[in-house]
């Protein structure tokens, strides 16, 4: 039987500083001690977008008390973890330098083991934190820089169904809410400005819908978006309003076709598994761009039409936070996973599943999706 476990996880890959405390029990019931996340907007905001020096920087000057925090909230010290968990990536070069640093000395001074977890697995892994999910289950993660239909077969094992030909999802709300003049972080504004707008105005193109692949395309979305801004422009607020409506349903119904051929897909390969026991299948989404409450309604009848089990965790969690990167650290540690040696090395790439082809982007630093 796997033995009690409790980790200090530590995440820096972009522009959230963050430390948590949590444990895991035998029955592998988790428990959040302590959950501390120091947002970098006020510092990025100005730029329109992250900026990775500055981010390199604040990560520097806060993740120490950071730490001392989420232990002194957790009511433990370095003595009472079993182990460290710090992101190693994917993410910006700079924050994971910082993190993953951090984390060796910790673990050097304290002798305690060392788990270098991916990002991505953190978001991957979280739906078994919140709601106790068995294997195998689908993820959407629909974040700034990644957007891809996961197979999440096990602790390790992961399964790339779909991923992103251009931009990112969260990329292209970022990149609208810019060109119409609406506040960093995008999607946020984009949804806030929907709310008063007339989704049917602009008939916005759903790109690959049909198509039998389940990759996604958000360029010729972000284009066609541009292009109705600069035919009516000058721009009223309603007329920002109807095209982030527009805008936002066209997402929607992208989604609604790319993700419903993954749940068909997916009873396909697994008839079996969830009629002996009843259970549903599940669709997990994750990522900061599952706080979009237009797109859950979305997925949440999709599931419901086809007999899955929606699950989005907690808004806090759904962006980058320390809590995932501490439960993957000890998901990790309950399949018996060595830890990682102190000379292992961030990663600003560093996709879950190794084996599929890359679509976009491959450099000296590997593939980037």
């Amino acid at each position: 039987m796997v033995p009690f476990l409790r980790i200090l996880g530590i995440e820096t890959s972009c522009d959230e500083t963050a430390a948590a405390v949590v444990e895991r029990d035998a029955e592998g019931h988790s428990n959040v001690l302590s959950d501390v996340v120091l947002s970098q907007l006020d510092e990025h905001s100005a730029y329109g977008g992250v900026v990775p020096e500055i981010a390199a920087r604040a990560h520097v000057e806060a993740l120490d008390e950071l730490i001392e925090e989420a232990l002194k909230r957790a009511n433990v010290s370095l003595n009472d973890v079993d182990a460290i968990a710090a992101t190693s990536g994917p993410g910006l070069i700079g924050g994971l330098l910082v993190g993953l640093m951090t984390g060796k000395a910790i673990a050097r001074a304290a002798g305690k083991p060392l788990y270098a977890v991916n990002h991505l697995e953190g978001h991957a892994l979280t739906a078994r934190l919140t709601d106790g999910l068995s294997f195998p289950y689908l993820m959407l993660l629909v974040s700034g820089g990644h957007t891809q239909l996961i197979l999440v077969r096990g602790v390790g094992q992961y399964e790339r169904w779909g991923t992103t030909i251009d931009d990112a999802l969260g990329e292209a709300f970022d990149k609208t809410a810019k060109l119409l003049g609406l506040p960093y972080p995008g999607g946020p504004a984009v949804e806030l400005m929907a709310r008063d707008g007339n989704p049917d105005r602009f008939d916005f193109p759903r790109p690959l819908v049909g198509e039998a692949r389940l990759d996604f395309s958000f360029s010729g979305l972000k284009t066609a978006v541009r292009q109705a801004a600069q035919d009516i422009a000058p721009l009223s607020d309603q007329d920002v309003a109807d095209i982030c409506a527009s805008f936002q349903k066209a997402v929607s119904r992208t989604l609604k076709d790319r993700i419903g051929r993954g749940l068909q897909r997916f009873k396909t390969e697994f008839p079996t598994i969830f009629s002996a026991t009843g259970e549903k299948p599940a669709l997990v989404v994750a990522g900061g761009v599952a706080a979009n409450l237009e797109l859950r309604g979305t997925l949440q009848a999709l599931c419901d039409k086809n007999g899955f089990r929606f699950v989005a965790p907690p808004l806090h969690l759904c962006t980058d936070n320390a809590v995932m990167i501490a439960w993957a650290g000890l998901e990790r540690m309950a399949t018996g996973a060595a830890p990682d040696t102190l000379d292992v090395q961030p990663r600003s790439r560093w996709p879950l599943d190794s084996n599929a082809e890359t679509l976009i982007g491959f450099g000296k630093r590997g593939a980037k999706a």
